[in-house]
């Protein structure tokens, strides 16, 4: 191959990795848009749980639990049918009280993100 047909390539590769390496798409995933919002106060209840990212998460391979004032983890189902940056679930069944929605979320580009969201639930 031609020494400058081959310095033109490896440029353009570096320059292709440059802006793929800025994308947003290799970011971490990080929450855009919650419910509940942190600091909640919902009434007892059904809850709707919505998290919305900035990039496309791997949902089977991540998590949802809630815990109540004492740290008793109680894991919650997502749901599978959601677009590919946004977990659903729905919650029941828990008394009035404190609570955190731990969440832990693998994006894309391989790294995991977690956090907490308190909330209260009061009687209706």
């Amino acid at each position: 191959m031609h020494p400058t047909l081959l310095c033109r390539l490896a440029a353009l590769a570096a320059s292709a990795w440059v802006v793929l390496a800025a994308s947003p798409a290799l970011a971490h995933a990080i929450i855009v848009e919650a419910a509940p919002a942190v600091g909640a106060v919902l009434h007892a209840g059904t809850i709707d749980v919505r998290l919305r990212f900035n990039s496309r998460i791997d949902r089977y391979r991540s998590r949802l639990l809630v815990l109540d004032g004492i740290g008793k983890e109680t894991p919650v189902a997502i749901d599978d049918d959601t677009p590919a940056d946004v977990i659903t679930a729905r919650i029941s069944g828990l008394a009035s009280g404190e609570y955190r929605l731990r969440w832990q979320v693998l994006a894309l580009d391989g790294h995991i993100t977690r956090g907490d969201i308190p909330f209260t639930v009061t009687a209706p």
